[in-house]
């Protein structure tokens, strides 16, 4: 794949996200939700077991910041509670409230049909192929297997960038 290619595939997720951050605020507004919460309710929800933040931060490739904020905004919402961690003291597990859960519930009810009527009309075989495309640009990010970002000009003599020399010479 070129590099033209995927730049501009990154640049069509980039305003693909937004507008499903958007579509998701509209889908579960009335539900007390925001896509930043369904999201985070969503990985909590499908973890075989109960994860602390951290985990669930780097399962969905997020900040653990950002998880926490948003973890705690649920918590005061009464949708998700904190509960000790036998295997560390201070790192709690996130688990849905029984409201949690019907709200959870209520969101993955309307998201179906909504994600069928997305889908209508394109081939199952392109959208499991664009799946396909997009895990495997993900995993390769998780191992790192991406090359460093270029240093613009890091290697070029001063002279070579376009940087004028001091009238006084090179400054020490």
């Amino acid at each position: 794949m070129s590099a033209e290619a995927v730049t501009d595939l990154i640049l069509e997720i980039f305003r693909l996200n937004g507008r499903l951050l958007a579509a998701g605020d509209a889908l579960v507004g009335d539900l007390g939700l925001t896509s930043a919460r369904w999201q985070v309710m969503g990985a909590v929800a499908m973890a075989p077991v109960p994860l602390p933040v951290a985990h669930v931060a780097r399962n969905m490739g997020l900040t653990r910041q950002t998880v926490q904020r948003t973890a705690n905004e649920l918590e005061a919402a009464g949708l998700v509670r904190f509960a000790p961690n036998p295997h560390h003291q201070r790192a709690k597990l996130v688990l849905l409230t029984p409201e949690g859960e019907a709200a959870y519930e209520a969101a993955r009810r309307r998201q179906r049909p909504w994600a069928g009527a997305l889908a209508d009309g394109i081939p199952a075989a392109s959208i499991a192929s664009a799946a396909a495309v997009l895990r495997g640009l993900r995993v390769r990010l998780e191992r790192g297997d991406e090359p460093s970002p270029p240093r613009p000009h890091a290697h070029l003599d001063p002279f070579e960038r376009g940087d004028e020399p001091s009238p006084a010479g090179p400054s020490r």
